[in-house]
Protein backbone atom coordinates (compact mmCIF):
# COMPACT_ATOMS: atom_id res chain seq x y z
CA UNK A 1 0.00 0.00 0.00
CA UNK A 2 1.41 3.02 -0.59
CA UNK A 3 2.61 5.76 2.00
CA UNK A 4 0.67 8.31 2.11
CA UNK A 5 -2.54 5.83 2.20
CA UNK A 6 -1.08 4.10 5.11
CA UNK A 7 -0.07 7.96 7.03
CA UNK A 8 -3.93 8.74 6.17
CA UNK A 9 -5.46 5.17 7.73
CA UNK A 10 -3.31 5.66 10.77
CA UNK A 11 -5.18 9.08 10.63
CA UNK A 12 -8.51 7.91 10.33
CA UNK A 13 -8.12 5.17 12.85
CA UNK A 14 -7.29 8.14 15.97
CA UNK A 15 -10.26 9.99 14.55
CA UNK A 16 -12.15 6.96 15.05
CA UNK A 17 -10.92 5.99 18.44
CA UNK A 18 -11.60 9.34 19.46
CA UNK A 19 -14.92 9.37 18.72
CA UNK A 20 -15.19 5.88 20.35
CA UNK A 21 -14.19 7.81 23.57
CA UNK A 22 -16.28 10.89 22.73
CA UNK A 23 -19.81 8.82 22.46
CA UNK A 24 -18.69 6.10 26.13
CA UNK A 25 -18.66 9.43 27.41
CA UNK A 26 -21.49 11.25 26.51
CA UNK A 27 -23.45 7.94 27.32
CA UNK A 28 -22.44 8.06 30.66
CA UNK A 29 -23.07 11.31 31.26
CA UNK A 30 -25.58 10.81 33.98
CA UNK A 31 -23.73 8.13 35.54
CA UNK A 32 -22.84 8.95 39.13
CA UNK A 33 -19.39 9.72 39.51
CA UNK A 34 -18.25 8.76 36.20
CA UNK A 35 -14.93 10.26 35.82
CA UNK A 36 -14.48 11.60 31.10
CA UNK A 37 -12.10 9.26 29.28
CA UNK A 38 -9.75 10.43 26.61
CA UNK A 39 -7.61 8.67 23.85
CA UNK A 40 -4.20 10.05 23.57
CA UNK A 41 -1.59 9.48 20.83
CA UNK A 42 1.87 10.86 19.77
CA UNK A 43 4.10 11.09 16.58
CA UNK A 44 5.35 7.78 15.01
CA UNK A 45 7.91 8.60 12.54
CA UNK A 46 9.68 6.47 10.36
CA UNK A 47 12.29 6.94 8.03
CA UNK A 48 12.23 5.25 4.69
CA UNK A 49 14.79 5.39 1.53
CA UNK A 50 14.00 8.15 -1.72
CA UNK A 51 11.43 7.38 -3.65
CA UNK A 52 11.76 8.27 -7.88
CA UNK A 53 12.82 12.01 -7.67
CA UNK A 54 13.27 12.47 -4.25
CA UNK A 55 17.15 12.73 -2.60
CA UNK A 56 17.74 11.17 0.94
CA UNK A 57 16.10 9.47 3.32
CA UNK A 58 12.59 10.48 3.49
CA UNK A 59 10.26 11.11 7.05
CA UNK A 60 7.07 9.52 7.66
CA UNK A 61 4.50 11.04 10.51
CA UNK A 62 2.12 8.48 11.59
CA UNK A 63 -0.40 8.76 14.61
CA UNK A 64 0.11 6.10 17.13
CA UNK A 65 -2.85 5.67 19.63
CA UNK A 66 -0.54 5.47 23.18
CA UNK A 67 -3.57 4.52 25.71
CA UNK A 68 -6.32 6.01 27.50
CA UNK A 69 -6.23 9.31 30.07
CA UNK A 70 -9.58 9.48 32.88
CA UNK A 71 -10.05 12.63 34.27
CA UNK A 72 -9.99 12.84 37.28
CA UNK A 73 -11.66 15.95 38.40
CA UNK A 74 -14.70 15.60 41.19
CA UNK A 75 -17.92 15.90 39.45
CA UNK A 76 -20.94 18.29 41.02
CA UNK A 77 -22.17 17.25 44.29
CA UNK A 78 -26.43 16.32 43.52
CA UNK A 79 -28.87 16.39 46.53
CA UNK A 80 -30.80 13.03 46.46
CA UNK A 81 -31.91 12.89 50.08
CA UNK A 82 -32.05 9.62 49.79
CA UNK A 83 -30.57 8.13 53.37
CA UNK A 84 -27.66 5.75 52.28
CA UNK A 85 -26.29 8.04 48.94
CA UNK A 86 -23.06 9.02 50.10
CA UNK A 87 -20.34 11.29 48.21
CA UNK A 88 -17.01 11.97 48.14
CA UNK A 89 -15.44 15.79 48.17
CA UNK A 90 -12.18 15.15 47.85
CA UNK A 91 -9.44 12.50 47.00
CA UNK A 92 -10.73 9.03 47.50
CA UNK A 93 -12.89 5.86 46.88
CA UNK A 94 -15.31 3.46 49.08
CA UNK A 95 -14.14 -0.26 48.96
CA UNK A 96 -16.62 -2.77 47.44
CA UNK A 97 -16.12 -6.47 48.05
CA UNK A 98 -17.33 -8.62 45.04
CA UNK A 99 -16.89 -11.84 44.10
CA UNK A 100 -13.78 -10.89 42.34
CA UNK A 101 -11.58 -9.30 45.56
CA UNK A 102 -12.26 -5.80 46.32
CA UNK A 103 -13.38 -3.34 44.06
CA UNK A 104 -13.11 0.58 44.36
CA UNK A 105 -15.84 3.01 43.57
CA UNK A 106 -16.49 6.75 43.98
CA UNK A 107 -20.69 6.26 42.87
CA UNK A 108 -21.73 6.09 46.39
CA UNK A 109 -25.66 5.18 45.41
CA UNK A 110 -25.93 2.47 48.38
CA UNK A 111 -29.11 1.22 49.83
CA UNK A 112 -29.74 -2.11 52.39
CA UNK A 113 -29.94 -5.37 51.45
CA UNK A 114 -32.45 -8.35 53.62
CA UNK A 115 -29.65 -8.59 55.62
CA UNK A 116 -29.27 -4.71 56.76
CA UNK A 117 -25.73 -4.85 55.11
CA UNK A 118 -25.02 -1.47 52.97
CA UNK A 119 -24.14 -2.31 49.34
CA UNK A 120 -24.18 -1.16 46.26
CA UNK A 121 -26.40 -1.29 42.93
CA UNK A 122 -25.40 -4.49 42.27
CA UNK A 123 -25.96 -6.12 45.65
CA UNK A 124 -22.13 -6.20 47.02
CA UNK A 125 -21.28 -5.20 50.31
CA UNK A 126 -19.48 -1.78 50.73
CA UNK A 127 -16.71 -1.78 53.31
CA UNK A 128 -16.45 -0.62 56.77
CA UNK A 129 -12.93 -0.89 58.77
CA UNK A 130 -13.63 -4.33 59.80
CA UNK A 131 -15.60 -5.27 56.78
CA UNK A 132 -19.38 -5.00 55.79
CA UNK A 133 -21.30 -2.65 58.06
CA UNK A 134 -25.08 -3.86 58.94
CA UNK A 135 -27.76 -1.23 59.96
CA UNK A 136 -30.33 -3.37 62.25
CA UNK A 137 -33.52 -1.80 63.52
CA UNK A 138 -32.68 -1.63 67.37
CA UNK A 139 -29.91 1.19 65.79
CA UNK A 140 -32.91 3.58 65.11
CA UNK A 141 -32.26 6.94 63.26
CA UNK A 142 -28.48 6.42 61.65
CA UNK A 143 -26.30 9.39 61.41
CA UNK A 144 -23.30 9.95 58.83
CA UNK A 145 -20.36 12.13 60.03
CA UNK A 146 -18.04 13.46 57.44
CA UNK A 147 -15.23 11.53 58.20
CA UNK A 148 -17.45 8.08 57.45
CA UNK A 149 -18.33 7.34 60.92
CA UNK A 150 -22.20 5.60 61.60
CA UNK A 151 -23.77 5.71 64.75
CA UNK A 152 -26.97 5.16 65.91
CA UNK A 153 -29.18 5.37 69.37
CA UNK A 154 -26.64 2.91 70.85
CA UNK A 155 -23.19 4.88 69.71
CA UNK A 156 -20.85 3.85 66.53
CA UNK A 157 -21.67 1.37 64.44
CA UNK A 158 -18.71 1.39 62.60
CA UNK A 159 -16.97 3.61 59.75
CA UNK A 160 -16.92 3.56 56.23
CA UNK A 161 -14.09 2.39 54.31
CA UNK A 162 -12.36 5.31 52.06
CA UNK A 163 -9.15 4.56 50.08
CA UNK A 164 -6.80 6.55 47.75
CA UNK A 165 -4.05 5.87 45.54
CA UNK A 166 -0.40 6.90 44.69
CA UNK A 167 -1.51 7.10 41.14
CA UNK A 168 -5.27 6.71 40.64
CA UNK A 169 -4.88 6.50 36.50
CA UNK A 170 -3.61 3.20 37.12
CA UNK A 171 -7.10 1.92 38.27
CA UNK A 172 -8.48 -0.55 36.04
CA UNK A 173 -11.72 -0.20 34.90
CA UNK A 174 -14.46 -3.33 35.38
CA UNK A 175 -17.51 -1.34 34.65
CA UNK A 176 -21.00 -0.81 37.04
CA UNK A 177 -18.57 2.24 38.18
CA UNK A 178 -15.71 -0.34 39.79
CA UNK A 179 -12.41 -0.47 39.41
CA UNK A 180 -9.61 -2.75 40.86
CA UNK A 181 -6.15 -2.18 42.05
CA UNK A 182 -3.79 -3.23 39.03
CA UNK A 183 -1.31 -4.36 41.78
CA UNK A 184 -1.13 -0.80 43.39
CA UNK A 185 -1.83 -0.95 48.04
CA UNK A 186 -4.72 1.01 48.76
CA UNK A 187 -3.81 3.80 51.63
CA UNK A 188 -6.47 5.52 54.07
CA UNK A 189 -7.90 8.27 52.12
CA UNK A 190 -7.24 11.93 53.98
CA UNK A 191 -8.81 15.48 53.60
CA UNK A 192 -11.84 14.22 52.21
CA UNK A 193 -15.19 14.51 53.40
CA UNK A 194 -18.32 12.56 53.44
CA UNK A 195 -21.66 13.85 51.85
CA UNK A 196 -25.19 11.76 52.83
CA UNK A 197 -28.05 12.11 51.16
CA UNK A 198 -26.05 13.32 47.87
CA UNK A 199 -24.33 11.85 44.87
CA UNK A 200 -21.69 12.67 43.05
CA UNK A 201 -22.38 13.69 39.10
CA UNK A 202 -20.61 12.43 36.24
CA UNK A 203 -17.79 15.07 34.87
CA UNK A 204 -18.38 14.71 31.88
CA UNK A 205 -19.88 18.20 29.96
CA UNK A 206 -22.27 16.79 27.16
CA UNK A 207 -21.72 20.39 25.17
CA UNK A 208 -17.85 20.09 25.18
CA UNK A 209 -18.15 16.57 24.18
CA UNK A 210 -20.57 17.32 20.91
CA UNK A 211 -17.88 20.35 19.81
CA UNK A 212 -14.94 17.98 20.44
CA UNK A 213 -17.03 15.42 18.43
CA UNK A 214 -17.56 17.53 15.64
CA UNK A 215 -13.51 18.44 15.55
CA UNK A 216 -12.73 15.24 14.93
CA UNK A 217 -15.76 14.58 12.81
CA UNK A 218 -14.36 17.44 10.36
CA UNK A 219 -10.44 16.22 11.32
CA UNK A 220 -11.98 12.74 9.84
CA UNK A 221 -13.41 14.12 6.88
CA UNK A 222 -10.71 16.01 5.64
CA UNK A 223 -8.05 13.13 6.00
CA UNK A 224 -10.60 10.72 4.42
CA UNK A 225 -10.95 13.06 1.63
CA UNK A 226 -6.82 13.56 0.80
CA UNK A 227 -7.25 9.34 0.66
CA UNK A 228 -9.99 9.98 -2.07
CA UNK A 229 -7.65 11.70 -3.44
CA UNK A 230 -4.93 9.79 -3.56
CA UNK A 231 -6.70 7.09 -4.67
CA UNK A 232 -7.98 9.27 -7.95
CA UNK A 233 -4.22 9.76 -9.32
CA UNK A 234 -3.54 5.84 -8.87
CA UNK A 235 -6.36 4.68 -10.59
CA UNK A 236 -5.99 7.80 -13.57
CA UNK A 237 -2.47 6.84 -13.28
CA UNK A 238 -3.43 3.30 -14.17
CA UNK A 239 -5.47 4.05 -16.42
CA UNK A 240 -3.12 5.47 -18.73
CA UNK A 241 -0.62 2.89 -18.11
CA UNK A 242 -3.43 0.68 -19.40
CA UNK A 243 -4.34 2.64 -22.42
CA UNK A 244 -0.43 2.78 -23.76
CA UNK A 245 -0.11 0.43 -26.70
CA UNK A 246 1.91 -2.43 -26.01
Amino acid sequence: MDNSLLISLSHQLAAYRSMDAIANNIANASTPAYQREEPTFQEYLVQVPPAQGQVGTQTLSFVQDTGVVRDLSEGDLNTTNAPYDMAIHGKGYFVVQTAAGERYTRNGHFGLNDAGQIVTSNGDAVQGDGGPITITPDDGDIHFAQDGTISGKNGQIGRIRIVDFANPRLLTKEGSSLYAANGQSPADATGFTLQTGMLETSNVKPVLEISHMIEVMRAYQATASLTQSQEDLLRNAIDKLGSLPS
